[in-house]
Parts: C-alpha cells; structure tokens; sequence
C-alpha cells in the first residue's frame, strides 16, 4: 500500500489492535489524511508519515511484520513487533538483498542457498528451534523482536562476517531497537507495586482492556482453552464481553498424563462457552509429521507442535481469529524450573565449583538402574517415561559443568550440549542469552531466568510454534499477554507477587479465582503436549528407526551417529527419557528429507 503522500509504500503481515485509537490522534493533531478504507495498514502508513516509524511502532499495540521504503530517500526499513510473534527473514541471494515472512519465498530465488549454518545446526540441537538473529542458513537471518534494519540502496552485496545485532553496522545497512524487554523490565522494577490489594483490579482491568481490543474482529472469533490459569483467564474476560458463548477448543489425548480436556471442559462448563474436543491419536499424530518440515521452514522440535496443529485444523473449520494464552507463564512466573532451578543453585552455589564437580562425576557414576531401584524403595517420582534415576544423572551433569545461574539456565534448557553432535563446532554465541541483564535483576534469579525465556524461548519457540501451525490452516492467534499495556503490569510485580506458596502466577491466580472456583483451577501444573515418547516406543518405531539409522545419519553427513545411537537404545529399553533429545534428531533429518 502507498501512503497517501505518495512517499511511503508498505508490505505488512499483521494486525494492530489499536489502529482505531491511532486514528483518533491522528484526528486529533490534525494530520489524518482522506481516509480511503478501514484498513489498519492504511493507519501504519499515516502514522509513518506523521510520526515517523520508530514512533509509530512504540505507539502501535499488535503483532507485525513489515517492510517500508522510503521513495524520497530511497531507503527501505524492516521491522519487526515487540515480542517476535511474527516472523520475518533477511539476508543475501547471491548480490541481492531479500527478505520475507517465511524461508520457503527467500529459497524461490534463483541464487537463494540451501546450504546449512553448522552454528545454527549446532544452536537447533542445544534448544530444539534456531533462535534469532540465526537461521538454518548462512547468510539469511531473523530480524529479531523489536528491531529495525534499515538500509540505503546502495546495500553491501555480500553478507556479514559476523551475526548483525542491534547496535551494529555492515556498511551502510544499520540496526536498531526501537523497543525492549529490558527497557520494560528496568521502568517495572522502578514501580513497583506495594501492596496486594492494589495487584488484582490493575491486572483485571488492563488484561481486560487488551482482551477487549483483540476481540475486535469482522469474522467469527474464539479461543484456545486447556484449563490451565492462562487461557481459562484468557476465555473468562472474553465471555465476560461476549453476549453469546465464546468457542472455545481443546485438544484430548488418551495418555492421562497428558490428558488437558476434562480440566478445560470444567473451565467451559462453568463460564459457559461453546465447548470443542479435539482428539489425538498416534495416527493423527504420524500423519501430520510429513507437513511439519514444510509449516516451520527450518527444524523445530517442540513436540507440542502436533496437537497444536490439529487444535488449529479443527477450530479454523469454526472460526478465523483464536485467542490464546500464550505468554502467561514467562511474563507472570508460570515455569517449574523457575522454581526448582533456584532450589537447587541455592543448594549447590554454597560448594566450591571444584568439589561440587568431584560430588557430581561421583553421583554419575552410578548406574540410572541402581538411582531407579534405590527411588523405587523411597517412593520418589521419576519423570514420565523413566525412573528417578534419569533426573539423578541430569542432576549430576550440572553439577559438574555449572559455575553460575546463568550456566544453570544454560543447562536447563539445553538438550544436545554444544559439541555433542557437531564436534568442529564449539560453544556458539547465543548472543541474545548472552546480552546485559538489568540491574534490577541482579539479585533476583528467577526474574533473571524469566528475562531469558522472554528473550529466547517465548519468540524462538512458543510463538513461532503457535503461529506456524495455525497460519499453516489459515487460522490468526492473538496473544493477549503480549498486549504492551500488560507487559508493563508484570514488570511491576516483585517476587512475592509473581509466586508464593511455592506456586508460581500467585498475581494471575487471584484474577482468574474471580471468575472460576479454585476447586476447578488449583492442580499440579501439566505441559502441552502428547506422549511422544511412548510413541517411539512403539506405533512410530519404525519411522523413527528409519531415520536414526546409522546409514541414514552417515547419508546426511551433519551429525555424529554414535551418541545418537546409545539415546536411542537407551529410550527403547526405558532407561532414561530421552524424548526430546531424539525428537530434535528426528525433526533435524525429517528436514533434510523434505529439502531434498
């Protein structure tokens, strides 16, 4: 769309919820141009004309991606919303300069590589996604959340040496933040909120507000809804601005462990929605693999990917808009490792680094089936799919290489540890893990582990597996949470109001108990996901067989056979879990199939 000056002319994949207020001010100092439509795109362009674009992106609530040229400077910017919930790749083909929302339009150009970054191989096997400012290619990155880059025409023609951050330079072409998470947290923490009365009504009323502004559509709209504290919260204050019931969907699986629908239909029963169960079987499941290379572009291993797939499948045959309640458990202390993690540094980081090294290689040193029969005679819990003595060796894998939290952090969402797998690849820069941490945070460790899952998690993982699955069906998600008025509100939470009582969203908790009985909501927390790992065990063996071969492996060239092997003989005869280790593998070779 060209600006009605005529200077600008925008590509933009997104929504701004607020684009009517923008509107309005627009109105207001006198520089609104001769509408022409509805559209918020057209609102975008005026505001760049008015404000300029690193002012209209601040003022602007939504999620987006968008390309902007400059006519009379002969410039073009790229950006990208706060957050990251969209996606958006640049970089080089051959001389030209090429970017998009997805990787498969970058490969339809004729000098496009296909070649793979061995860094972000080996940063994919560490956290299961490749996290911006990487992708699976050389020479082709991620924007990242709440970045501007910005370059004259006169662009290098090559790419790089190095990953380009916010801050840098590679010749004329330049980036910068227009927004950030630290800048968020930073003003929170200088607010403080003091006293919990206050905590309820101002969570209540800007969530609400943010709830309300995504509700705002001219198509049939719905939610996402598990049970947990999140999307119930999420479907309360939409049924509460909802004269009809709101449609919400759920995804059951037969595995009780995983089994999410009769908490959701509880949820359901008491607010009243238009309640909707999607079934998962393993066939399901296998069948949907095939697509998943083509959805996420480049490997993603976050087995949730599945059932999040066909919850969106089921419910874009209702609706065109779902909210979800992505976001909850990074901005407002969700995470039980955020929890256990600072147990256990506050357990360990007493010892010196050495001796708690010695401790460590010691307590590895006994067999997983000895820790097993040892937690079997003490009633103690292992995880899903193993004994106690799986997390035992995990533990004792810390121990040996953790030095301090943030290295804790490091492990804790480490699978493959780097050089594992690409052995001529060693540490790699995880730059964003690797940025200033505020502060304010200095002594709050959980705060720090959340600022991380903010930085890299949330955008890398959870957002992108949302948003690929679901535009794979045609279906839009919202985020609520993600609502920059809401971000501000859980910056301002001390500890005591994130979590007390050793649970976690203690804030959340006491909107949501306004709404639904806590008889309803207060239950151990519990993943989204499918038992993938008793699938590879069984009904998709062979299929996981065929690509764990060692032949199959040696083929592809990229990864060390070995270690992959004795994971993969180690999960079938149910000495450890190593469901995700395989998954990321499993993913990792599909990819390579479907790019041949």
């Amino acid at each position: 769309m060209v600006s009605a000056c005529g200077r600008y002319v925008l590509v933009y994949n997104g929504e701004i919820y607020n684009h009517l207020d923008l509107r309005e001010r627009l109105a207001a100092e006198g520089a609104a141009p001769e509408w022409r439509g509805h559209s918020d795109t057209e609102t975008l362009l005026a505001g760049i004309a008015h404000w300029g674009l690193d002012e209209t992106l601040r003022r602007s609530y939504g999620m987006f991606a968008l390309a902007l040229f400059d006519k009379r400077e002969r410039r073009l910017s790229l950006a990208r919303d706060r957050m990251g919930e969209k996606p958006l790749y640049w970089g080089w083909a051959g001389r030209a300069l090429v970017f998009g929302s997805e990787l498969k339009a970058i490969r339809k150009h004729h000098d496009a590589t296909r070649e793979i970054c061995r860094e972000a191989l080996a940063l994919y096997l560490r956290f299961a996604y490749v996290p911006a400012p990487r992708s699976i290619h050389p020479g082709i990155f991620k924007l990242e959340p709440g970045a501007i880059l910005e370059t004259p025409m006169s662009f290098p023609a090559t790419a790089p040496e190095q990953v380009l951050r916010p801050g840098d330079r590679h010749g004329e072409l330049t980036m910068r933040r227009y927004w950030s998470i630290e800048d968020a947290l930073a003003a929170g923490a200088a607010r403080r909120f003091a006293d919990d009365a206050d905590v309820t009504p101002e969570i209540e009323r800007t969530l609400g507000d943010a709830v309300e502004r995504q509700m705002l559509s001219d198509v049939p709209l719905g939610a996402f809804l598990s049970g947990g504290i999140d999307s119930s919260l999420i479907v309360a204050l939409m049924q509460q601005r909802s004269a009809r019931p709101i449609k919400t969907f759920t995804v059951r699986v037969e595995n009780a462990a995983y089994n999410e629908a009769p908490h959701a239909a509880a949820v359901s029963a008491h607010l009243g929605t238009d309640h909707t169960e999607v079934m998962v079987t393993e066939a399901e499941a296998q069948q949907v693999i095939p697509r998943l290379p083509t959805l996420y572009d480049e490997p993603f291993a976050d087995s949730s990917q599945i059932p999040t797939f066909l919850v969106s499948k089921i419910a874009q045959s209702h609706l065109a808009v779902a909210l979800s309640g992505d976001a909850g458990d990074e901005l407002f202390c969700g995470y039980d490792r955020y929890f256990w993690g600072g147990r256990i540094w506050s357990r360990l980081a007493w010892m010196p680094y050495p001796a708690r090294a010695r401790l460590g290689a010691s307590i590895g040193a006994v067999p997983v089936a000895a820790w097993d029969r040892a937690g079997a005679l003490l009633k103690l819990r292992g995880s899903r799919h193993a004994g106690i003595g799986d997390k035992v060796h995990r533990l004792a894998v810390r121990m040996q290489r953790v030095r301090t939290l943030d290295d804790l952090y490091r492990s804790l969402v480490t699978e493959w540890p780097d050089g594992t797998l690409v052995p001529d690849v060693g540490a790699c820069l995880d730059s964003r893990l690797n940025d200033p941490v505020p502060e304010a945070l200095a002594d709050d460790p959980v705060g720090r582990m959340m600022l991380q899952d903010m930085r890299t998690y949330l955008p890398g993982d959870i957002l992108c597996k949302v948003d690929r699955a679901a535009m794979g069906v045609g279906l839009e998600t919202r985020v609520p949470f993600l609502d920059p008025e809401v971000i501000d509100i859980a910056a301002r939470l001390p500890v005591s109001m994130r979590a007390r009582d050793g649970r976690g969203k203690w804030a959340l908790r006491q909107v949501l108990y306004k709404h639904v009985p806590r008889e309803i909501i207060d239950r151990p927390k519990s993943g989204f996901g499918i038992p993938i790992g008793a699938w590879l065990r069984g009904p998709m063996r062979e299929w996981a067989e065929t690509l764990l071969a060692p032949g199959a492996l040696a083929r592809a060239g990229y990864l060390e056979p070995a270690p992959i092997r004795d994971a993969w003989r180690e999960h079938l005869c149910g000495q450890r879990d190593w469901t995700n280790r395989l998954w990321i593998v499993l993913m990792f070779q599909a990819w390579l199939e479907d790019m041949r």
